[in-house]
């Protein structure tokens, strides 16, 4: 193994404890938001509100794209991102009123 190969080996390491770590981030956040937005559902469902918000989801997805935009990231990505964690919160609402 030539010492370029070596480094790229290391490098390529590294890079993948850090995916490995944000991976991590992102379940435990995600799991921490769906804690909250069960207690929403919880909420709506005792109070008779519609399970789906279409006001303050356009207000999430606008502020996610201008998130992403200013990390540098693909806007049109965070927005299907937040689209599907959306469509899923929803689908736990209409459940609890069920």
């Amino acid at each position: 193994m030539t010492e370029q190969t070596a480094r790229a080996a290391t490098l390529l390491k590294e890079h993948r404890a850090s995916i490995d770590r944000l991976d991590a981030i992102l379940v435990y956040t995600l799991a921490e938001r769906f804690k909250h937005t069960q207690s929403v559902g919880l909420l709506k469902a005792d109070h008779d509100l519609p399970p789906s918000d279409p006001a303050r989801e356009a207000q999430q997805i606008e502020r996610l794209e201008r998130l992403a935009r200013e990390a540098d990231l693909d806007p049109e990505f965070a927005r299907k991102f937040l689209n599907f964690v959306i469509a899923e919160v929803i689908r736990h609402h209409e459940q609890y009123q069920a």
